[in-house]
């Protein structure tokens, strides 16, 4: 059951990570990143009165945890922020293929503090999925190669950021916990998004997008966060039903899906994206989501 929820993650994330470069490229080329953020965290502000209502005891928890698990969804918020300056600069496909280390850092986070434990099959494809991250770190063309370091830099900085939550999240989320874990996640990611409109610059960037684009700017908003949303709380759900570093393992295909989703749309909707498939690049894409695929097959045995 945990691999259903593991695997609707990849797909629900390919789609909106491609939804994510659309926009940045759209509407936020020139602009302030950080005010994106603040659709997903109205998002999440919107589903808490229907977590209150549904689900009773949200508030039954001492201080400290609760801002333990806020701190998750801050962190969750800091890695997306990361994650979209990543993807300002890089292909999509790029950029999920340099995701995948995630179930590395999670594995060791884990292993310290949950004190969980991977067989050495699992490690070996732990180390073919970095050996994959490194192949997508470098850019070829014109006789160089040449270091993708501010994609890099910014995705591990995202990637800290990302295990560090799921490593809170999955402390606090037995599964009879999971909707209040949630609920503190997204009153931290709501935290989040207001002291983005703390600040008067980035609140005039938010209003004048809300009014230039009003529908353009919350359907597509508001689809793609609930795709993203969709994913998450599936990756989140397995969570609770099987080791953090498995359940990365798992969701470390999202690269293959937004490999072929990049390929498609450069192919069949080039108006919405376009990706470099020339047969140096597809080469080096291949190698690497090959690597990352098999790794996470390998990562996530018994």
């Amino acid at each position: 059951m945990w691999l259903f929820y593991a695997f609707s993650g990849p797909l629900a994330w390919a789609a909106s990570m491609h939804i994510d470069k659309f926009l940045l490229e759209k509407y936020f080329k020139h602009g302030s990143l950080a005010v994106s953020m603040v659709f997903t965290a109205i998002i999440g502000l919107l589903l808490l009165p229907f977590i209150v209502i549904f689900v009773p005891g949200v508030f039954n928890f001492a201080p400290f945890a609760i801002g333990v698990m806020i701190a998750s969804g801050l962190l969750f918020m800091g890695g997306m922020t990361f994650y979209l300056y990543a993807l300002q600069t890089e292909e999509a496909s790029i950029v999920g293929l340099l995701s995948p280390a995630g179930p590395i850092l999670a594995f060791v986070l884990a292993f310290f503090v949950l004190g969980e434990r991977l067989a050495i099959g699992q490690l070996l494809g732990g180390a073919m999925v970095v050996a994959g991250v490194f192949i997508a770190s470098f850019r070829f063309g014109g006789g160089k190669i040449k270091f993708r370091k501010r994609a890099t830099m910014m995705m591990t900085a995202a990637i800290v950021c990302f295990a560090a939550s799921s490593l809170i999240f999955k402390y606090f989320a037995v599964p009879e916990l999971f909707w209040p874990a949630t609920f503190w996640t997204y009153v931290g990611e709501a935290l989040f998004g207001a002291g983005i409109l703390s600040f008067s610059s980035e609140r005039r960037i938010f209003m004048k997008l809300i009014k230039t684009n009003p529908k353009v700017m919350l359907t597509m908003n508001a689809v793609n966060e609930l795709v993203n949303l969709g994913g998450s709380l599936a990756a989140r759900y397995a969570l609770v039903l099987a080791p953090l570093a498995l359940v990365q393992a798992v969701t470390s295909t999202t690269p293959l899906m937004v490999f072929i989703f990049g390929i498609a749309i450069t192919i069949f909707f080039p108006r919405f994206g376009r990706e470099n498939i020339s047969k140096t690049i597809l080469l080096q894409k291949s190698l690497a989501a090959a690597l990352v695929v098999v790794g996470a097959i390998l990562a996530g045995g018994s």
